[in-house]
């Protein structure tokens, strides 16, 4: 059973975020290898493989704390520009990663005339993929928009149609899309995805391909994200197909089966709202532990046989604060994720202005 919490220490050559499990710079790991004269054999999923993707975490929770709500950026390791993976908040994480040392290799005299924080906003967010229009993914970017520069938003049709008639409508906030009612200021592209199609992702050099989910009366998705016969899994808010009468996360797990059996699935972020001890009928489209573990019962079952899911790194997104006093809900869940693991997945809970690599 693997469970990692994602710690601030740092590798000396690159600055970069490890896991506290044990874990080498990959310098460190050529180095030791060639000095042994040994040829190093890792796992399927290991965390010592090369890296395909960066994973900087915006915002980490669902809901209530307005500074720390669902956001993360994923960038090709080769490329230095970042599709955002929703926008619940932006500017916040953005210092918040600064703080922790993600982007060294952006300095004052990189980013000037601009700040650092508003380089990586201006300059290095190329796009946006918005899984579903709730306030929590997209009000980072809505609060933003004023001060962003020209982007493009990669979204379904239900999603545009929201951020264009009940967001960017000149009531509730002037018109930066180009589309929809009055002056249109142009700032964003707005790009409506089609369901199982693949599309090109800005400048980013990613290319994605979304899948429906559901999320109690409202339409989400999932994007899976590919780069060079790599492919990463950022899910929008789901609950489990038994609650939502659904069959959208079982078609999911047979596509992603397919990436597991070719050795392309690097991770996947995916949602966990509630412990345990919250009712089914009070889960509103949300997943607990248990209802994890049981739909990556299915991953599993289509990937093979043994254990095909073994180190496979699964990012814990969207865990709710509660208001209770002694209640860490955060440790609850990590908990019961880990009581319940036989498959071998690395559990990961990233905090705000982690940076990782898979």
């Amino acid at each position: 059973m693997f469970l990692t919490y994602i710690s601030t220490k740092f590798c000396v050559s690159t600055k970069t975020h490890v896991l506290t499990k044990p874990m080498l710079c990959a310098n460190q790991i050529t180095h030791m290898a060639l000095n042994a004269g040994l040829i190093l054999s890792f796992s399927l999923y290991s965390s010592l493989a090369t890296a395909g993707f960066e994973v900087v975490a915006l915002g980490v929770d669902g809901g209530v704390s307005d500074g720390n709500l669902t956001s993360y950026l994923i960038r090709d390791d080769s490329q230095p520009v970042y599709l955002a993976l929703d926008a619940g908040s932006v500017l916040p994480g953005i210092a918040k990663a600064l703080e922790k040392g993600a982007f060294p290799e952006i300095t004052d005299e990189t980013a000037a005339p601009l700040t650092r924080q508003g380089y990586i906003f201006r300059q290095r967010i190329n796009s946006y993929f918005l899984s579903h229009a709730h306030l929590d993914h997209v009000s980072g970017l809505i609060i933003g928009s004023p001060q962003d520069s020209k982007k493009t938003i990669y979204a379904s049709a239900d999603t545009i149609d929201v951020l264009r008639n009940y967001y960017f409508n000149w009531r509730v906030w002037p018109n930066f899309t180009d589309s929809g009612s009055g002056t249109r200021l142009g700032t964003y592209r707005m790009q409506m995805v089609r369901p199982n199609q693949p599309l090109s992702l800005g400048l980013t050099r990613l290319t994605g391909e979304m899948y429906p989910l559901s999320h109690d009366k409202s339409p989400s998705s999932m994007l899976l994200i590919s780069s060079n016969n790599q492919s990463f899994a950022y899910f929008g808010d789901t609950g489990p197909d038994e609650m939502e009468k659904s069959k959208n996360l079982d078609t999911v797990w047979r596509n992603l089966a397919e990436k597991v059996k070719q050795q392309q699935l690097k991770g996947m972020i995916i949602e966990v709202s509630f412990p345990n001890d919250v009712a089914d009928n009070q889960l509103y489209g949300h997943m607990t532990p248990k209802w994890l573990l049981k739909e990556l019962k299915n991953l599993e079952k289509y990937s093979g046989e043994g254990q095909p899911l073994k180190g496979l790194p699964v990012v814990i997104s969207h865990i709710k604060p509660s208001f209770q006093q002694g209640q860490d809900v955060r440790k609850t869940i990590a908990a019961e994720l880990q009581q319940g693991n036989d498959m071998g997945v690395d559990f990961i809970l990233m905090e705000q202005g982690d940076s990782q690599r898979f």
